[in-house]
């Protein structure tokens, strides 16, 4: 096993001593799922569109078997060092352990300057507060560079314009942000050295660090250990502790749990939104609230013929469509329950789009307008989605837009009597999401299991990476995922009936 430092371990222990060790010494807590490996292709992807900004490139990249050639990486930079090559890219270096591949190097004047590729959008491009995270990574290779003989004279963060707009081909000098990253990073250039040292000695050792939990745990990203340290912090995962309370910010947690008030019981007399102190009773008295009056007004609501909806959609790093951004969400498939009066019996109609690599929405937006007719209620879970999906449409589409515009402004909640209180469980712990709700209210009901799902598709995000991958999947591999896909957005659609009964049936 290597003990090596690279840029990734680097930014790991500037998170956390822990997360270093447990990510070289304990990966199995870590596992590479679908929509992992789908962030890590995505990266792969902009980072080869990033090579398209410079004339000139060289890439030196150098596979072994499935490996990495790190030397002969090493070797054929120092080449380009000296051969006048404009730019390099995954420019290789080596010291004392120290190891880091820029990705795209590119000669100036009097030295070279780094540019850093995140597949992250352009949110970052002048906000500080933004591309702080990113000035370690950029700073260990500065450091390691300079101690190579390298006079570094500028670092930047090239990331994706979320401004930018396709039309027609990939323009990729707009496709992309540069920002400036010299201010950020001369600050954070004065911790490597120690930072180094003290990051070599985590990774020789064979124990695993000792640290508490802190504002890391989430800062600046989410790290993928936080329930196994919470785990040996003696916290359970029962949803019972201050950690799972609603709508408390992660800092407001780490108090409490520094203060020795970790449990629900320990909680009693803190101060408490309403939503909180109900979590809390609730779970301590092993009881749930049901306001049937509160359900009944919201039920009053809503009118015969009902039209349960719920969407899919795909995000692309990288536009494919005209008129689309980094990153937008769309929309490619629906499942539709239609409940036209209280004795009629239930009919299901769906939408899932061609997989030919072709933009999806226009023949959607079509195919919605058929099914779902002017002036009728229509139900959505967390109906904020489903409207924002369907003004896009209605925007992209002017000829559709009355139509499309007359079914958002139609579209109603069934979230409200979840979010507003009238009805909790303790076995929703603190969540109102459809995926905690569904078997907090049918605990046990294999029909309503996603996990259950034959397929791969059983959540959004596996929903999200595997659409896009059909197109170029062997036919018979390519219809079970549409197929997973149907059944995946059915039962979306089908939970929200049953939670709709539900609600109908506590208020008799």
């Amino acid at each position: 096993m290597s003990k090596n430092l690279s840029k990734s371990r680097y930014t790991a222990y500037c998170q956390c001593p822990k997360n270093l060790w447990l990510g070289v010494y304990r990966p199995d807590l870590n596992e590479v799922d679908a929509s992992l490996q789908a962030r890590f292709d995505r990266g792969t992807e902009v980072g080869n569109l990033a090579k398209q900004l410079f004339d000139g490139v060289v890439d030196v990249t150098t596979h072994d078997g499935d490996r990495l050639d790190l030397t002969a990486m090493i070797e054929k930079t120092q080449r380009c060092l000296s051969d006048g090559t404009p730019v390099i890219a995954e420019a290789a270096f080596s010291y004392e352990g120290c190891y880091c591949a820029v990705d795209l190097l590119r000669r100036t004047d009097n030295g070279w300057s780094i540019y850093e590729v995140k597949s992250s959008s352009g949110e970052e491009e002048g906000n500080e507060d933004k591309v702080e995270k990113y000035a370690p990574d950029i700073a260990y290779q500065k450091w390691v560079l300079t101690q190579c003989g390298i006079n570094v004279t500028g670092t930047y963060l090239v990331c994706l314009n979320r401004n930018y707009v396709r039309h027609g081909e990939l323009d990729i000098q707009q496709l992309f942000a540069v920002v400036d990253m010299e201010e950020l990073v001369s600050n954070e250039l004065l911790k490597v050295p120690m930072q180094v040292k003290a990051a070599l000695q985590v990774l020789a050792q064979d124990e695993e660090p000792e640290t508490d939990l802190t504002e890391n745990c989430q800062k600046p990203y989410s790290c993928a250990f936080f329930d196994y340290c919470k785990q040996q912090h003696g916290i359970p995962e029962d949803g019972t502790t201050v950690f799972d309370l609603y709508r408390m910010s992660f800092g407001k947690k780490l108090e409490h749990y520094h203060a020795g008030r970790i449990t629900f019981e320990d909680m009693r007399g803190e101060r408490l939104s309403d939503k909180q102190q109900m979590q809390v009773e609730c779970t301590l008295g092993r009881t749930g609230r049901i306001d049937k009056d509160g359900i009944r007004e919201f039920l009053e609501g809503l009118t015969y013929p009902l039209y349960f909806l719920d969407f899919e959609t795909m995000q692309d790093a990288v536009p494919q469509y005209d008129g689309t951004r980094p990153y937008q969400q769309i929309t490619f498939q629906y499942s539709l329950h239609i409940k036209r009066n209280a004795e009629a019996p239930y009919e299901h109609r769906k939408y899932l789009a061609p997989s030919n690599g072709r933009d999806p929405r226009r023949r959607l937006a079509e195919q919605l307008c058929r099914d779902i007719p002017k002036n009728v209620c229509t139900l959505a879970y967390n109906m904020g989605f489903e409207k924002g999906r369907i003004k896009e449409l209605a925007e992209m589409y002017p000829d559709l837009a009355d139509h499309l515009l007359n079914i958002r402004d139609h579209i109603q909640d069934l979230l409200v009597p979840f979010q507003q209180g009238c009805y909790y469980v303790p076995a929703m712990k603190g969540s109102f999401s459809i995926k905690s709700v569904l078997p907090a209210l049918f605990p046990g009901d294999p029909e309503l299991d996603y996990h259950n799902l034959a397929g791969s598709v059983h959540n959004g995000g596996e929903a999200m990476t595997i659409f896009p991958m059909i197109k170029d999947m062997p036919p018979a591999e390519a219809e079970a995922a549409r197929q997973s896909l149907l059944r995946y957005c059915e039962l979306d659609t089908w939970a929200m009936v049953k939670v709709w009964q539900k609600l109908k049936e506590v208020t008799k």
